[in-house]
């Protein structure tokens, strides 16, 4: 087979991979939760999700999530490795390990439209905990780490939605928000391993998934840099209320019932 060949038939399987319509609405959906979660450590799930899961249904956006912050989180792993409380990151992984796989089974086998507004339920939920500031201020125990990590690791394997449990449980304790964040994105490079092996067995890996990857993944990369930059110069409060601000948005807009709006 020729080169030119090989090529064509390249352009072809990426041409009829990706979706007809919402691509541009993806891009920006993703330059924006990518710079939440380059800030927070978190959060990219709670915008992109809802959002995207309104444009090309939540057994896409999931994986393609998955992929992209995978790839796009690779170096901010090292540093996260050397600040974080690792003992309590692996037993909360522990719990994730049993978490993510049932997660993933409610994504491949619940109805697309009601998953969709579980997800939105789920989210705005989960945005009313990070709201009202409630935090576990008791001292980190073993089972109840890992049952944290038990509940995100389901609401991850089902939407990747599992950074406010892990957050209101580590930011209510006397951990500086340094280290915080370094626990959050070291468990979650974790976690994404297990999200990997559970969505492979769950057929979820499809070729859209792949080239929706290749569109997305650089505006993604952007606002994860440019999040990742703006924690060491903008004040915690100001952008965390931003990004509950864009959280609820998203909730909101990517309720089925106002299908059409982003497309």
């Amino acid at each position: 087979m020729s080169f030119d060949t090989l090529l064509a038939n390249k352009s072809a399987w990426f041409a009829a991979a990706l979706p007809d319509q919402g691509i541009l609405s993806l891009v920006a959906i993703a330059l924006i939760a990518g710079l939440a979660r380059g800030f927070s450590g978190f959060g990219a799930a709670l915008i992109f999700v809802p959002l995207g899961g309104a444009i090309i249904g939540p057994k896409l956006i999931s994986p393609v999530l998955l992929v992209i912050d995978g790839l796009a989180t690779l170096g901010m792993i090292p540093p996260a490795w050397r600040s974080a409380n690792r003992r309590e990151v692996f037993t909360m992984a522990a719990g994730a390990f049993l978490g993510v796989p049932a997660g993933t089974a409610a994504l491949a086998l619940m109805d697309p439209l009601a998953l969709r507004w579980a997800i939105t339920a789920v989210a705005v939920c989960l945005l009313a905990l990070l709201v009202s500031g409630w935090r576990y201020h008791g001292e980190p125990r073993m089972p109840l780490t890992s049952l944290t990590g038990l509940i995100a690791g389901l609401f991850s394997g089902a939407a990747q939605l599992g950074g406010p449990p892990v957050v209101a449980y580590w930011l209510g304790g006397k951990t500086d928000f340094g280290r915080v964040r370094a626990n959050i994105i070291l468990y979650f490079a974790i976690s994404t391993c297990f999200s990997v092996v559970s969505y492979y067995f769950g057929g979820l890996f499809v070729d859209a998934v792949f080239a929706l990857t290749i569109v997305i993944l650089p505006s993604y990369a952007i606002g994860l840099y440019a999040g990742s930059k703006l924690f060491g110069l903008a004040k915690e409060s100001t952008f965390r209320t931003i990004c509950y601000m864009l959280i609820a948005a998203s909730a909101i807009l990517g309720m089925p019932a106002l299908d059409g709006m982003l497309r």
